[in-house]
């Protein structure tokens, strides 16, 4: 039986020179949305525009999102200690469940209080609605043109970050649009529908983010892999009878473990085989941290936990005999003619 694990440094370091594009690029979109924020905060209570104070919230879930990002780039960035051996990488994907579920909450609120307005739509000062909404778009555009020179196609967390600022943008549009209806034809109505339009626009791409964190949260497989796939090819390998115990999760964004054992022919040596498996792994499914468990066909997982308990005190034996029962009864039964 071998043992093996497989880890590459080039690999951390890209995760750094990643994560450092993604801080800068967090940060400077963050300074921007926040400025303009404040400004269509004032100016949704000034004109009286449910449409511009969603595109708000909207930007205020955007600011608290680059932010959740950066502080869990931060706590990312620190080194795995004795107990969280993966160190704060995780931290991320919360970061990114709670963006997610905040997001959600907003819309929700938003078409609440638009369902109310459409019920009595009130006079907005569209002239004013559509300069701030203009401003607002711009700063979205700037933020989104930031966070795409980060890591945004890798790092989920940028992304989440990215799908904020872009659904903003729309907000953004959308109150413009709204701001021209009701400055031409006085159609007060068209600012809680375009409110609402904003919300599910919102509430879609937090239903994304939260949906993949969740799944990443459950240890659920890397959607871009096969695991049926990769257990084929692995048992295609010359010397390799059987394949079980497979395993592959998310850590983090990028980053991607799979564990396995691998049941070899006796009369192989378990080098070769753990060498073309490492291999097969990177090359063909890009993953390039892998532990590997190799096993003889006549001695397998089950029973050498069993044989194990043959060399402790005779209580401890027996209670770890009965816990493999159903897999081998062999030593058990050797243990009684002893």
């Amino acid at each position: 039986m071998g043992h093996h694990h497989h880890d590459h440094s080039h690999d951390h370091s890209h995760h750094h020179h990643g994560r450092g594009a993604s801080k800068k690029a967090l940060l400077v979109s963050l300074c921007i949305i926040t400025l303009f924020l404040i400004v269509e905060i004032i100016g949704g209570f000034f004109t009286n525009s449910l449409a511009l104070l969603s595109d708000a919230g909207h930007m205020l879930s955007d600011a608290s999102a680059l932010l959740l990002s950066l502080i869990a780039l931060h706590f990312a960035s620190r080194p795995p200690s004795a107990q969280k051996t993966f160190g704060m990488h995780r931290f991320e994907i919360l970061a990114a469940l709670i963006n997610g579920v905040t997001l959600v909450v907003i819309s929700l609120i938003i078409i609440w209080e638009a369902y109310q307005r459409l019920l009595a739509p009130p006079e907005v000062a569209s002239g004013t609605m559509i300069i701030i909404a203009t401003v607002g778009l711009l700063a979205n555009v700037a933020a989104a043109f930031v966070l795409m020179r980060g890591d945004y196609k890798e790092n989920m967390n940028v992304r989440s970050a990215y799908l904020h600022v872009l659904g903003d943008m729309l907000g953004s549009i959308g109150a413009i649009l709204g701001g021209i209806l009701m400055w031409a034809f006085g159609w007060y109505i068209a600012d809680p529908l375009i409110s609402v339009v904003v919300a599910i626009l919102i509430m879609l791409s937090a239903w994304r983010v939260t949906k993949e964190s969740v799944h990443i949260l459950l240890e659920g497989a890397p959607s871009r892999l096969d695991t049926t796939e990769i257990a084929g090819r692995l048992q295609q390998l010359e010397g390799v009878t059987a394949v079980h115990d497979l395993h592959v999760w998310t850590v983090t964004s990028g980053f991607e473990s799979l564990t396995c054992h691998l049941i070899a022919a006796d009369d192989l040596p378990s080098y070769p085989i753990l060498a073309q498996a490492l291999q097969v792994l990177e090359h063909d499914f890009g993953i390039t941290h892998a532990t590997i468990q190799i096993e003889n066909s006549s001695v397998q997982h089950d029973r050498l936990h069993c044989e194990e308990g043959s060399h402790q005190e005779d209580h401890e034996a027996l209670s770890h005999a009965h816990i493999c029962q159903g897999h081998d009864h062999s030593h058990e039964k050797a243990k009684h003619e002893h």
